[in-house]
């Protein structure tokens, strides 16, 4: 079984830009979301295409909040990635995700495009739960359960409509 324990935080500041090792453009979009599904039917999870650079995965995660869920990641290829994308997805959230090595662990910092612009958070998976993991000056506030900074949420909910009290983690 997949789980992924990840922290998610707002930023201070952009001085994590220096430290980037690489950059990666990624455009994702919903095959079954869970969301926009009437509760009642036991729809549980979510079904991502995700395209970053020259491959392209199906992702499933469970729709639970908090910090460790259930994910699986499969490799398809990327014709059929955009194929999806193209036919079955309502919208896309596209990004470029920054990769910033600190004291052994790497932070994935993603910045936001279309209307989502403006935000970037950085995201740190962990092996446990209660794994101690270093905060660099730049880190802000943690918004890991808050569901507003869910991809799927940027989907139906962007970033450009949020009120001033959203955007600063209220």
């Amino acid at each position: 079984m997949g789980i992924e324990i990840e922290r998610k935080f707002l930023l201070q500041n952009d001085d994590w830009r220096a430290h980037a090792a690489r950059s990666a453009r990624m455009v994702q979009g919903y095959l079954i979301d869970a969301g926009l599904i009437n509760s009642d039917l036991g729809v549980r999870c979510s079904l991502r295409v995700r395209i970053a650079g020259d491959e392209a995965w199906l992702n499933i995660k469970s729709s639970d909040l908090g910090i460790a869920r259930t994910e699986y990641d499969y490799a398809i290829p990327v014709a059929d990635a955009e194929k999806m994308l193209r036919e079955f997805c309502n919208g896309v959230v596209e990004k470029t995700r920054h990769y910033v090595p600190v004291q052994g662990f790497t932070f994935e910092v993603d910045e936001f495009h279309g209307e989502n612009d403006g935000l970037v958070v950085a995201e740190l998976e962990l092996e446990t739960v209660e794994s101690a993991f270093p905060t660099p000056a730049w880190l802000g506030k943690d918004v890991s359960g808050a569901r507003r900074y869910y991809n799927l949420n940027l989907l139906h909910h962007p970033y450009s409509r949020w009120s001033a009290s959203e955007r600063n983690g209220d």
